[in-house]
């Protein structure tokens, strides 16, 4: 809850530079700001990737075994890797940025944000293995306060050096709104440091020195999480750069002029998928969260508690994403109309809403696949479904008749293949089996919720104000979705309990089973 209160306030806070940004620096500036992004996941990945991860793992165990100089052991030694391949990329990053800039991105304007983006590397880096010591800890308050420092950093910042170096072009502009960026991710960084030195005076991280022999398997161990689990993100971001590029190029192919080509991209990437993964903020806490939970649980060898933790997991990814799914497919057009000024998109966003549930439960099922250390499994199945997508871009898009929502098809299938086969795993791997019946529960209170949500838009007496008629019907509509979820179960006083703050109401918190 922690997370997802953080998650959610960066993503309504991430909204304000996607909509003053262009105000400023026009979009011919974010379209440079932009460019060199796909490259800069890559190199981020390459050093971040499964560091998190594997830290929060290993510290996780460490704590369940009284071992704290492993946590110690574990912390220095990913510093040291992260800190120095850190440093290397942004060695090499800048050595090859005029090549990159002037060859790749064919546009030469891109080398001041390219180069303004490459000390963040060093930062990231190091953030990355604080936010993973601290969540192997189960402390989740030091990310979740970092994150937002970040973003109110980040949107001060980059809002402000693109205005002061808009005088000299829109190239500096685009960069200097990168390097407003970087100033969020370091004032994101002072706070986990401040956190870390505050918690060492009270509990100092033991030396390893005289368990250096116990510590040794760690260094394996570390890196048997981490290679796979880049490899797994690596291939989603060589997926994201291959998918713009694959995709314009099947929109010339269809015919479509490159400037159009280009907006509906942009309208798709930029404008519909981040609403879409709005309830991602929950869905990427419940997995970051999950992570030590079942790790504790598995040196354990209790196969009863992971079962539970993972059912409640999917239960409340597929509960709180289900309301978000029907109000993006029912009120598709005012929503785009209220957020953008732009009904022309709402088609994209209904057609890709009723499939969003796949991608809510994608992030925890991957999360229990590393967890119980089977990186390796959900990089072959992430892998299966990127291939699946690019291809499928190249092949629909090219074709008059699907365009853009070619790629649309792809991205439904791909979420459809790849959730299936981490549900495929996870059921292998542990006998699990996925209760049925819950999810006809869900199907039915979701169908319920938008025909009274479709109704209520219709007919209350709002119309002639939009958003009051938007938000009016938006409110019934949860409103009957909480009391059928309620009614039929799949919500429960006794889950009410558990939650932060409004627990209380519900009464004693105290489980009868301390697994539970």
């Amino acid at each position: 809850m922690i997370l997802l209160a953080a998650g959610v306030i960066n993503r309504i806070l991430g909204f304000i530079p996607r909509i003053a940004l262009p105000r400023i620096i026009g979009a011919e500036g974010v379209g440079i700001y932009q460019l060199g992004y796909p490259f800069f996941i890559v190199l981020v990945t390459l050093i971040t990737g499964g560091i998190p991860l594997a830290v929060a793992k290993l510290v996780s165990e460490a704590e369940t075994e009284n071992k704290p100089h492993n946590s110690g052991f574990v912390l220095r030694v990913s510093l040291m890797l992260t800190v120095g391949l850190g440093f290397l990329l942004m060695a090499v990053s800048l050595w090859f940025a005029p090549l990159v800039t002037r060859n790749i991105l064919t546009d030469s304007r891109v080398y001041y944000t390219f180069i303004s983006m490459s000390p963040m590397l060093v930062i990231v880096a190091v953030s990355s293995v604080y936010r993973g010591y601290f969540q192997g800890k189960q402390n989740m308050i030091p990310s979740a306060s970092s994150s937002i420092i970040e973003t109110l950093a980040r949107i001060v910042f980059t809002l402000w050096f693109s205005y002061l170096l808009l005088p000299k072009g829109i190239a500096f502009a685009a960069a200097g709104a990168m390097l407003g960026v970087m100033v969020g991710e370091f004032f994101g960084l002072l706070a986990l440091l401040w956190q870390f030195r505050t918690d060492q005076r009270r509990s100092p991280v033991e030396k390893p020195s005289r368990h250096i022999v116990a510590s040794r398997g760690l260094l394996s161990r570390l890196m048997g999480i981490t290679v796979p689990v880049t490899g797994g993100k690596l291939v989603g971001s060589f997926s994201y750069l291959f998918e713009s590029i694959i995709t314009a190029q099947s929109l010339a192919i269809a015919g479509i002029v490159t400037s159009v080509a280009t907006a509906q991209y942009g309208a798709l990437q930029g404008m519909i998928i981040p609403v879409l993964l709005l309830p991602g903020a929950l869905t990427s806490s419940l997995a970051v969260s999950l992570v030590p939970s079942l790790s504790e649980a598995a040196a354990r060898k209790d196969r009863l508690t992971i079962h539970k933790r993972l059912n409640q997991t999917i239960r409340l990814a597929l509960v709180t994403g289900a309301p978000f799914s029907v109000i993006m497919y029912v009120l598709a057009e005012p929503l785009c109309q209220l957020l953008y000024n732009n009904t022309e998109i709402s088609g994209m966003l209904r057609m890709l809403a009723p499939f969003a549930l796949f991608l809510y439960v994608q992030a925890p099922l991957q999360a229990t696949l590393q967890a119980l250390d089977r990186p390796g499994r959900a990089l072959f199945n992430t892998l299966i479904g990127a291939l699946i997508k690019l291809f499928l871009i190249w092949y629909l898009s090219s074709q008059p008749e699907y365009g853009i929502y070619g790629a649309i098809i792809a991205i439904i299938i791909n979420s459809i293949i790849v959730t299936f086969l981490h549900g495929h795993s996870v059921s292998r791997l542990l006998a699990y089996r996925f209760k049925l019946l819950d999810m006809l529960k869900l199907g039915c209170a979701m169908v319920i919720m938008a025909a009274v949500t479709m109704y209520a838009f219709r007919y209350l007496p709002f119309d002639h104000i939009s958003w009051v008629q938007f938000f009016a019907a938006l409110l019934i509509g949860v409103a009957v979705f909480l009391i059928t979820v309620f009614y039929s179960k799949l919500v429960s006083p006794r889950d009410m309990k558990r939650m932060p703050v409004i627990g209380k109401w519900f009464g004693s918190a105290e489980p009868k089973n301390p697994a539970a």
